[in-house]
């Protein structure tokens, strides 16, 4: 107690004489340039809509670098599915994600899906390696663990699965896309002339 009254006594000291400020208010941000919050949000809304890309580069499920990928929309007939994990379909278009970070590699499917949707193409391979080559066995199958993920979050995506040995196996994908609005009428004008 003694020492709390000795603290005090001195502050007491040391203060006496000083005058209280006239303002109720403190304003403590910088002193500069105001801040047009109004043009702050416009940016932040513009830089939401030019990135339209919502795959996701946050958590993803590991794929282990030797298991098959497979997934097939309700919808898609099993015969489909069927001829694509056969490989029997056309290739109409490839991406190669080797040496590509996780972000790049983002990038790329959502464009490259958004490419292929423009230009009707129904199937697609794409290349995005086992991942078995990395030291470290919590980073193996990183790309291939996000191909799983951002494939089935793609409404374009129908069905995808691992693709034969001689398009890459396990370190690739055939990927069936849906049909283009123009594809469906240019179907159903073919066979309406039946």
């Amino acid at each position: 107690m003694a020492d709390d009254d000795d603290d005090f006594s001195l502050f007491a000291q040391e203060v006496e004489g000083v005058t209280p400020l006239k303002k109720d208010e403190v304003y403590l941000a910088k002193k500069g340039v105001p801040v047009d919050y109004d043009a702050r949000k416009l940016a932040a809304q513009v830089a939401v809509e030019a990135d339209r890309n919502h795959l996701s580069h946050d958590y993803v499920l590991k794929v282990d670098p030797n298991d098959m990928l497979e997934y097939k929309k309700d919808g898609v007939q099993d015969g489909v599915f069927k001829r694509l994990r056969q490989g029997k379909y056309g290739i109409e278009a490839r991406l190669d994600l080797h040496r590509r970070t996780v972000e790049q590699s983002r990038q790329q499917v959502f464009q490259f899906v958004e490419d292929c949707i423009k230009h009707d193409i129904r199937v697609a391979i794409i290349v995005h390696g086992k991942g078995d080559r990395e030291p470290d066995p919590s980073n193996q199958a990183t790309i291939k663990s996000y191909i799983n993920k951002w494939l089935r979050d793609l409404d374009d995506v129908m069905a995808f699965h691992s693709a034969q040995r001689h398009h890459g196996g396990l370190g690739a994908v055939y990927v069936l896309f849906r049909k283009s609005e123009r594809a469906r009428l240019e179907n159903w004008e073919k066979h309406q002339k039946r």
